[in-house]
């Protein structure tokens, strides 16, 4: 009896293990920032359409993630939108003619801001704000853009 009762426990063990590691490797993939701080920068982007840009996104350099986005409001002024990003401190020689757009990760991935070095000799700081951006492609736009020439060009018949 005393056996079983052992294999039991070491059973539930493993299985609590199971259902914390499942629970980690989920908050790793959704962003969730319980693990993840960014100590860094912040520099401000406006955008005339970030489509779906979510807060946490990842901001690239070259492909290497640089950042992450810390919040994304509406200017009540000019009713761009307003990405504030965190950049990491290790990346502080971003020149100040950096360019910044938003691409979707494969097909119908998550979007994330890219960010497009320029050449001066100038770096980002704490507060600055890049205004060569290039806002997001939205799917449903180009497809109807698609369909409309596909129906404009099947008329000269």
């Amino acid at each position: 009896m005393n056996m079983a009762r052992s294999v039991e426990i070491w059973v539930g063990l493993f299985v609590a293990a199971g259902f914390a590691a499942l629970l980690g490797l989920a908050m790793q993939v959704s962003n969730i920032p319980l693990f993840q701080t960014v100590d860094g920068y912040d520099v401000h982007l406006r955008f005339n359409n970030i489509g779906g840009l979510r807060e946490r996104a990842p901001v690239t350099m070259s492909g290497v993630q640089v950042g992450r986005v810390k919040s994304i409001e509406l200017d009540p002024r000019s009713f761009d939108a307003v990405v504030t990003v965190t950049i990491r401190r290790d990346f502080n020689e971003i020149p100040e003619d950096t360019g910044a757009s938003i691409y979707t990760s494969g097909l119908l991935g998550e979007q994330y801001i890219a960010l497009d070095p320029g050449g001066l000799d100038f770096y980002l700081e704490d507060g600055d704000e890049i205004t060569l951006t290039q806002s997001a492609l939205v799917l449903e736009r180009l497809i109807g853009r698609f369909l409309t020439s596909m129906g404009d060009g099947g008329d000269d018949d």
